[in-house]
Order: C-alpha cells, then sequence, then structure tokens
C-alpha cells in the first residue's frame, strides 16, 4: 500500500511540475520581454520548501532563443489540458480512497479499482510527459541538449548530497 502511495504522489509531483513548468516558461517569456533580469531571480523554491527546480528552471539557464521560447511555451501549452485531466482523474482517485474508511465492506474493491485506474493514469501521464520532454528536445540546439543533460547532472548531484545517507531517495 505504501508503494501505492509513493507512486501517486510522485505522479502528482510530476503532473504538478509540468504544469508548474508550462506557467514558470509563461512567466520567464513575459519577463524577458519586460526586463533583462533571468527569470530564475524570482525565487529558488517557489513557495514550496521541498521543490526542485523543473524544466522552466533547466531551460532558463539554456539562453533560449525568443523563437524557441515561443516554441517550448507553444508545447506546453497544447500538452497541458491533457495533463491537468490526468492530474484531476488521479486526484479524484486519491479521494476516492481516503473517504472509504478500512472497515467498509467495500474497501478492497475501492482500493483495487484506484490501483488499476492510477496505473493507467500514470502510463498516460508519462507517456505525456516524455512526449513534450522529446518535442522540447527537437527545439534545442546540439549545445543545448548537452548543456541541458550537464545541468541534470549537477541538479541529481545537488539532490542526492541533500538526501539523508548522502543518496537519492526513490
Amino acid at each position: 500500500m505504501k508503494s501505492n502511495r509513493n507512486l501517486l504522489a510522485g505522479t502528482l509531483l510530476a503532473a504538478g511540475a509540468l504544469v508548474t513548468a508550462a506557467a514558470g516558461i509563461s512567466m520567464a517569456t513575459a519577463a524577458d520581454e519586460t526586463t533583462t533580469t533571468p527569470p530564475a531571480a524570482a525565487g529558488a523554491h517557489g513557495g514550496w520548501h521541498h521543490h526542485h527546480p523543473g524544466a522552466a528552471f533547466l531551460l532558463s539557464k539554456l539562453n533560449l532563443t525568443a523563437e524557441q521560447r515561443a516554441s517550448v511555451k507553444t508545447i506546453m501549452a497544447s500538452a497541458a489540458p491533457q495533463m491537468k485531466s490526468i492530474h484531476q482523474e488521479m486526484r479524484a482517485n486519491s479521494l476516492k480512497l481516503s473517504q472509504t474508511q478500512p472497515t467498509d465492506a467495500n474497501y478492497p474493491g475501492v482500493v483495487s479499482q484506484v490501483t488499476q485506474a492510477n496505473g493507467s493514469l500514470h502510463a498516460q501521464m508519462i507517456t505525456q510527459r516524455e512526449a513534450v520532454r522529446a518535442q522540447i528536445f527537437k527545439v534545442l540546439t546540439p549545445a543545448q541538449q548537452t548543456q541541458l543533460a550537464s545541468l541534470k547532472a549537477q541538479l541529481q548531484t545537488q539532490m542526492q548530497s541533500r538526501a539523508p545517507g548522502g543518496s537519492a531517495a526513490q
């Protein structure tokens, strides 16, 4: 049961990160149009204590051209409705599960139904997220692709060094 909760939590965080990334890119674009200050200067944690930098943060470090930013924004905007729908379905499943008491005769059936539904939704979310990632990757130059890989490696190293025991908890 604990692994199901972890899977659900990870999936919800991934969906939130994608929606946040879409909003962040939109805000970053607006910030670039009005000022020369980098958009990442507006707070590394985004108001959430354990928030890890998402796509918008990493992309802001790549010095994207205006055309690239517009392309990324379009990609994210077109993916947002489906990601939001998946997130809402998973949230409804979580609510359904939390509102069912373990003493309820239907509890095992509800757990099974939610597990199966969320498994399918999680697969859809991974597929959608990776399709967006692939589309964005095509927008980047080879140098930016290399730089992005380097930034991700640095981020992973930082996350591992902050985790208890020196390794990333998964």
